[in-house]
């Protein structure tokens, strides 16, 4: 959430950074609340000053035996209206709080204006091995691969659960299963990042220190007799590792990596290509999250992207790093990089990692601050995370740069001692 400070002093900003995300934030709303809140307050401190002088007479009054039953009436109903107005000051500071959790980061200073992805901007990109982004030649479509080999069960899947949850077999399961041990090793190995493996099911708390509850409330699935939720992320988890904590300065920049199922409803899909790979329910990712100082989190944000696309280095893909427009940038995110790689057979480009910097957007939150240098008052620290990656569209790429013409597919070199095998037809 937004610091009300810094809303009070900038709400053209705000205002106009929330109609760039496509939110209605009431921020006149917002200020008429701050304004009766410090109000209130400045009252309550009058008369509790008050109170204390007067208690001070009276027990004078008291003292010499002179009668003081004016004073105590007056003071009685000085304290109900204390009592009053400590009450009105509760409810104006929960509406306040309902309030900012519906108002959107403010995006950075370097993120370009745009009404939506039409105004992302491409960084750069690396083609492949096998880069054919111009020509379909002889390749066919992940899902049409998918179903002649074997490996992916759409249908079933569909009969288990119901559309948008794959069902691995044979070959698939264990490409699917070498692909997070693959990238895990790396993160962890090269990149320097702490494995956790975290709960699939939170509570209430997590979902909103990350963000997600409570304007995403419709795309989450819910155990409702329990009151948790079935993780969109594994950002949620991660980041709620650290949540009311206060981290010495000296364990900054944190970083910690690790695997999780994903669960999406995807309430707002209707209309899109679900076939295959494209759009699922649920389905598997990497995930990284970084908490870092204020002043180092954009050098970590560039760090994040890099690792991230290393994985797609090595493997051979061809991808385009996007910087998305404020348009297009995540309700709590300052700053947002998309990784895309590209489908012959779709002829388009397909998102595999997203990595943000929301700076203290969810830290305020979640309320998870850093001790500067021992001694010092303690401060919100910034949060960043990425997907490192995403499984799905990962395995499209995979599925179509690495088929051959008598319909079978290459193993990439570095996934071999992952799989066990060299092609799956």
């Amino acid at each position: 959430m937004l610091d009300t400070k810094f809303i009070r002093e900038n709400p053209d900003k705000v205002l106009q950074n929330s109609h760039a995300k496509h939110t209605q934030p009431d921020i006149p709303g917002f200020l008429h609340l701050d304004e009766r809140r410090r109000a209130v307050i400045q009252q309550a401190q009058d008369l509790k000053a008050k109170r204390n002088t007067v208690s001070e007479e009276i027990a004078r009054l008291k003292k010499a035996k002179e009668n003081a039953d004016a004073l105590i009436a007056e003071m009685k109903t000085v304290s109900d209206t204390i009592k009053q107005l400590d009450d009105e000051l509760r409810g104006v500071e929960e509406q306040m709080e309902h309030m900012t959790l519906f108002i959107p980061n403010v995006t950075h200073e370097s993120v370009p204006h745009g009404k939506d992805a039409s105004g992302n901007i491409e960084v750069r990109r690396q083609d492949g091995v096998n880069a054919c982004e111009g020509e379909r030649g002889f390749r066919k479509d992940h899902a049409t691969l998918a179903k002649e080999l074997g490996i992916v069960d759409f249908e079933r899947g569909a009969k288990i659960s119901g559309s948008g949850f794959p069902l691995y077999t044979g070959k698939g399961a264990r490409l699917e299963r070498a692909l997070l041990n693959f990238m895990l090793d790396r993160h962890t190995g090269d990149n320097g990042y702490t494995e956790v493996f975290v709960p699939f099911l939170v509570n209430e708390a997590s979902m909103r220190g990350t963000g997600q509850l409570p304007k995403f409330a419709e795309d989450m699935y819910t155990c409702a007799a329990d009151d948790l939720y079935l993780i969109p992320t594994a950002e949620v988890p991660i980041t709620n590792i650290y949540r009311d904590d206060i981290l010495p300065a000296a364990e900054l920049t944190k970083k910690h990596c690790g695997y999780s199922a994903c669960f999406r409803r995807e309430a707002g899909s209707y209309g899109k290509d679900t076939r295959g790979f494209l759009r699922l329910h649920q389905f598997n990712k990497i995930e990284l999250v970084k908490f870092a100082k204020p002043d180092e989190s954009y050098a970590e944000l560039e760090s994040l992207v890099n690792d991230a696309e290393g994985i797609l280095q090595v493997l051979g893909i061809p991808y385009r790093v996007i910087l998305l427009c404020d348009g297009d940038t995540g309700f709590s995110s300052a700053k947002t990089y998309d990784l895309e790689v590209w489908s012959p057979a779709e002829q388009k480009w397909l998102e595999v990692s997203s990595c943000s910097n929301f700076e203290d957007f969810q830290a305020r939150r979640a309320n998870i601050r850093y001790r500067p240098e021992q001694g010092a008052k303690p401060e919100f620290l910034h949060t960043l995370n990425g997907s490192g990656l995403a499984t799905p569209r990962l395995m499209v790429a995979l599925m179509e740069h690495y088929q051959t013409e008598d319909g079978k597919i290459r193993i990439p070199a570095p996934l071999q001692p992952y799989c066990g095998f060299e092609q799956i037809g």
